[in-house]
């Protein structure tokens, strides 16, 4: 058996490693901070769940696990981009899109979550800006449909 890599056309060797630029240094920034925030948000329904008195206890807890799991995909994409990882840009641009319906109900209500809202729409906005920047795209190595080599 043996230990070298062999490339085929279905699977193209990963580009060269270099510095990473700043727009997906940005993007996994962002990333990460809106998995900290639903992290942080999902340890304090869980607390509150379990040590406070909430409604309906079983909710708090099971939303605040819920909470604590989604996390757990814009983390690991941010760690990807990080990494220059071609499969972490996904689970973040899926990240983004889920954050946008979010957002908007936030500034529907009527209350302190506005600014909330504000703030996750325009994080979500810049991140999926960042994301699909070409440099980004060329940075992870993704090739777009028209780049697609010849295979003989």
């Amino acid at each position: 058996m043996s230990t070298q890599r062999k490339t085929t056309p279905e699977t193209p060797e990963a580009p060269a490693p270099g510095p990473r630029p700043t727009r997906v240094s940005a993007a996994a920034a962002l990333v990460a901070l809106e998995g900290l925030a639903l992290l942080v948000g999902g340890v304090y329904m869980l607390a509150m769940g379990l040590a406070g008195s909430p409604d309906d206890p079983k909710q708090a807890e099971t939303g605040g696990v819920t909470l604590i799991v989604l996390a757990l995909l814009p983390l690991l994409a941010a760690r990807g981009l990080m990494k220059l990882r071609r499969w972490s840009r996904g689970p973040a641009i899926i990240t983004q899109i889920m954050a946008l319906p979010v957002a908007w109900q936030l500034l529907q209500a009527d209350s302190a979550a506005i600014p909330a809202g504000i703030v996750l729409a325009l994080a979500a906005v810049a991140s999926l800006v960042l994301l699909i920047h070409p440099a980004t795209t060329e940075a992870l190595g993704i090739q777009g449909p028209g780049n697609v080599q010849d295979q003989k």
